[in-house]
């Protein structure tokens, strides 16, 4: 058995018994908070303490992720300053965290913009301190990059997580179907791309994808979409709606593995990192799921709309 194989059979299943023990602390956080909570605020449906787990994970993953970006900027002569990146982003992922209590909507829109302004002011004063304006832009927009592209992304998944209004909950199982649903693009475009891949996709780029395997994978996922779909409140109907979330976040999720590649043959390297054996970086595992999100959030909140 080769050793990368070997690597993803040993180091798969820890990585998902990982991912399923925080989704299952976020699940069981919102369920113990939902009673207390609701005597608390006297709101007789308080939906408890949504996204703990999510938010765990998170905190882990972006300052490793944060790290292995700042490799890649660097092949480039890009050098971001990591600490504030990570405060940057974590600061967006606990931003987006708090958007479910009443009190922090009064100023969500106004913290979050401090947030952003305020990663470019001490990426600024950083460059200030070393007493060098050489590439003091490069800096700065390096910094600003790698706190939207990690951090902003991710306020998009919590988003998902933690929306809740009159007519839409979020919940543990969205998230699950994003993660579910871009994975089974890649398996739908490995087998597919394996059977019938005639046409390179992008010879230049990833040599190793096909047409074929994309239309076979993006199916898939469609497949898988409209199956999850029915399992998800106020999607009705369920079946063509989950088709369509399948196919756009399955696609979406492709198109970030390709622009991850770029990144990566832009710095002359296989893998972000060497973090997980026989799957390389943390970037490498968590580039398809960030860059849907936006867009499965766009999706949910149209087809979670009730109509008056």
């Amino acid at each position: 058995m080769e050793k990368a194989l070997r690597n993803r059979l040993t180091f798969g299943p820890l990585m998902l018994g990982g991912l399923f023990l925080l989704l299952w602390l976020d699940h069981v956080t919102e369920r113990w908070t939902r009673e207390p909570l609701s005597r608390a605020t006297h709101h007789q449906n308080h939906a408890g303490i949504q996204g703990l787990g999510l938010l765990v994970l998170l905190i882990l993953v972006l300052p490793l992720a944060t790290r292995e970006l700042a490799v890649l900027f660097t092949a480039e002569n890009v050098r971001p300053y990591r600490i504030i990146a990570v405060f940057g982003s974590g600061a967006l992922a606990l931003h987006a965290f708090l958007t479910q209590f009443d009190w922090f909507r009064v100023v969500a829109a106004s913290t979050l913009a401090f947030i952003i302004v305020s990663v470019m002011i001490a990426a600024a004063l950083r460059r200030a301190w070393s007493r060098q304006s050489q590439d003091a832009i490069v800096s700065m927009a390096g910094t600003v990059l790698a706190t939207m592209y990690l951090g902003g992304l991710g306020w998009f998944l919590m988003a998902i997580r933690v929306k809740h209004s009159a007519n839409f909950t979020g919940s543990t199982m969205l998230i699950l179907m994003i993660l579910v649903v871009v994975k089974s693009t890649d398996i739908g475009a490995y087998f597919g791309g394996r059977a019938l891949g005639r046409h390179k996709l992008i010879p230049w780029l990833s040599p190793g994808k096909t047409w074929e395997g994309l239309i076979c994978g993006v199916l898939f996922a469609g497949l898988i979409g409209a199956l999850l779909a029915p399992h998800i409140p106020h999607i009705k109907p369920p079946m063509w709606k989950g088709f369509i979330l399948g196919v756009v976040i399955g696609a979406v999720g492709q198109a970030g593995d390709l622009l991850e590649s770029m990144m990566k043959r832009d710095a002359e390297v296989k893998d972000s990192g060497q973090v997980v054996p026989g799957f390389g970086g943390i970037l490498d595992i968590i580039d398809s799921p960030l860059l849907a999100a936006p867009f499965a959030y766009l999706l949910f909140s149209f087809f979670t709309h009730t109509q008056p």
